[in-house]
Order: structure tokens, then C-alpha cells, then sequence
């Protein structure tokens, strides 16, 4: 498994914790579980393999590093998303930002760069080029300032 793939089961584990109120722990359980996770593969190629290694313990802890850091993170999209609150923003571009952040701030081994377009092109994936530039524009400004400004 790609991390490109592995990113966006992330995003998938993300947004069922934003959408069904759940833990990262009942999310990576549910989508995670190995009766039904083989089911996913019919409805997105990025299923068609299991995480393992290296891709399992980088899902893990960025769905568990996203859950311990919502508060920051969802602050930042709202303090950003000038005259939108988080819950006008959909879930899925909330869910991709959170990610990319979070593998900005946390993971060594991810160029903030190679988060940012990837999180870019998978927003293009599942919403028009106006969520688009709107995720494109609060991941820049998080690239030039972090979470501590």
C-alpha cells in the first residue's frame, strides 16, 4: 500500500469520526475491521490492499493524532475560514485539512509541500474546485504560520 493510499484512508477514518461523533478507535474498528474492511474494495481501489508495516502504524497515528489534536486543528480552520464556521465547511475538506495538518506539525517524515498538494488533489477528488481553493488557500496559510500563531 501506497501512503498516498494510506493518506486517504485517513481522511475516510477522519471523517467518519467527524460525521458519526466517534472516537479514532471506533472508527479505525469499524472501517478497519478485517470482515468488512475486503468489502470497501468494491467501492474504492484504494481498499483493494490492507494496510500493514509502516502504513498501519502511519494511519494509526495520525487518525489518533488528529483526535488528540481536534481542538487545535478545528481552531485553526475556524480562526482561517473567514466568515464560515466549521460546521458550514464540509466534513470531507474538514477531514482532509486535519490530516494534512496534523502530518505538518507531526510527521518528520512527510514534506509540508507533499502534504499540502496531496491534500489538495484529494479534495479535488471529492468536492468542486471551489472547496478546492478554499482548502488550498487555510493549508497555505497554515504552511507560512503553523498552529502557533
Amino acid at each position: 500500500m501506497t501512503r498516498s493510499n494510506a493518506r486517504e484512508i485517513a481522511c475516510h477514518l477522519v471523517y467518519e469520526m467527524n460525521f458519526n461523533g466517534i472516537t479514532a478507535d471506533e472508527a479505525m474498528n469499524l472501517l478497519m475491521d478485517p470482515d468488512y474492511y475486503p468489502s470497501l474494495a468494491s467501492e474504492t481501489e484504494i481498499y483493494a490492499e490492507r494496510p500493514s508495516g509502516k502504513q498501519a502504524e502511519y494511519l494509526a497515528g495520525v487518525v489518533h493524532g488528529v483526535e488528540r489534536e481536534r481542538e487545535k486543528l478545528a481552531g485553526f480552520i475556524e480562526k482561517n475560514a473567514i466568515g464560515w464556521s466549521l460546521g458550514r465547511i464540509s466534513k470531507v475538506a474538514v477531514a482532509v485539512m486535519e490530516v494534512a495538518m496534523y502530518e505538518c506539525e507531526h510527521e518528520a517524515d512527510v514534506p509540508t509541500a507533499a502534504a499540502i498538494s496531496e491534500a489538495v488533489e484529494l479534495t479535488r477528488k471529492y468536492e468542486d474546485e471551489d472547496v478546492v481553493s478554499f482548502v488550498n488557500g487555510i493549508l497555505g496559510k497554515f504552511a507560512r504560520e503553523g498552529m502557533a500563531q
